[in-house]
């Protein structure tokens, strides 16, 4: 494997946000720049980061209706994370993991003498992982940790079992457990189900009122409803054989522009293959 530095794969120049800025704005940044985190700054000064993680909680918020703002009037340092860590340009990529696995993060401001100078990602460590060469497979790596949901699941549902259970992504399915598509973190941040008050829009179904059960039909209206998982997956999905090398695996991610994929044996979901487990096999190489 070949040992390299920060510096060789940060993203670099970066977009930044300040911390009185509406999380509106962040959340247009991000969509426009397909970014998943916003160094936040305070007269050019480093006091925070917001990522997408922050935005998609609020979704779920239950506060009352009386107690929420619009977004656009909301500022970014309601939700962002104070004092963020941050890592050198010359620091290496395991060194850079290791940072990521043990904070729970998945990405990292890079400061030269005081000043952001670039940004260093689960994408970039992904990158970095397709050019090694290492015998791995998919099914050394997986993870078994999957988060399974029903078509019909509301959203709010989809991210209290996301929290739960500590990933960002869950596998929606049918009702003869046949995976149709997934939903992502990521998907919900870049969605435009947040409402204008910062809550979980609706939709509206078309429903028919009968006399009787077998009777004409009386008249129509409109019902209110939430979304659902299928409203917002991913489909159709991508899949891997855990008998495909990590390497071969990781370009495949990059290619598509993906952070993960599930691993399938026999018609079945037996794992997730994703920068997480990347990363962690990248942490070990120190």
């Amino acid at each position: 494997m070949i040992i390299k530095k920060v510096k060789d794969y940060m993203s670099s120049p970066i977009n930044v946000i300040e911390r009185n800025e509406p999380i509106q704005m962040a959340r247009n940044l991000m969509f426009k720049y397909s970014i998943g985190r916003l160094p936040v700054l305070d007269n050019g000064k480093l006091v925070g980061i917001v990522t997408k993680y922050d935005i998609t909680n609020r979704l779920n918020q239950a506060a009352p209706e009386w107690r929420r703002r619009p977004i656009d009037k909301i500022p970014i340092q309601v939700v962002m994370t104070e004092k963020p860590l941050t890592i050198f340009p010359d620091a290496t990529m395991p060194q850079a993991a290791e940072l990521l696995i043990e904070n729970d993060i998945s990405g990292l401001p890079v400061e030269r003498d005081g000043e952001i100078v670039g940004m260093i990602t689960t994408r970039d460590m992904v990158k970095y992982f397709s050019e090694q060469d290492i015998k791995a497979t998919v099914g050394d790596l997986m993870s078994k940790n999957i988060l399974n949901v029903h078509r019909h699941h509301t959203i709010g549902h989809v991210l209290e079992e996301m929290n739960v259970q500590g990933v960002s992504r869950a596998l929606v399915y049918e009702d003869n457990m046949t995976p149709v598509g997934i939903v992502t973190r990521s998907g919900l941040t870049f969605s435009e189900m947040m409402g204008p008050k910062d809550d979980m829009e609706t939709k509206n179904i078309k429903m028919t009122r009968k006399e009787s059960a077998a009777g004409r039909k009386q008249y129509r209206y409109v019902k209110q409803m939430p979304f659902v998982a299928e409203d917002i997956m991913t489909s159709p999905i991508f899949s891997l054989s855990p008998e495909i090398k990590a390497v071969e695996a990781s370009k495949t991610l990059e290619e598509k522009h993906i952070i993960g994929m599930p691993v399938m044996e026999n018609n079945e979901v037996v794992g997730y293959f994703s920068a997480d487990e990347i990363i962690i096999e990248i942490g070990r190489w120190k």
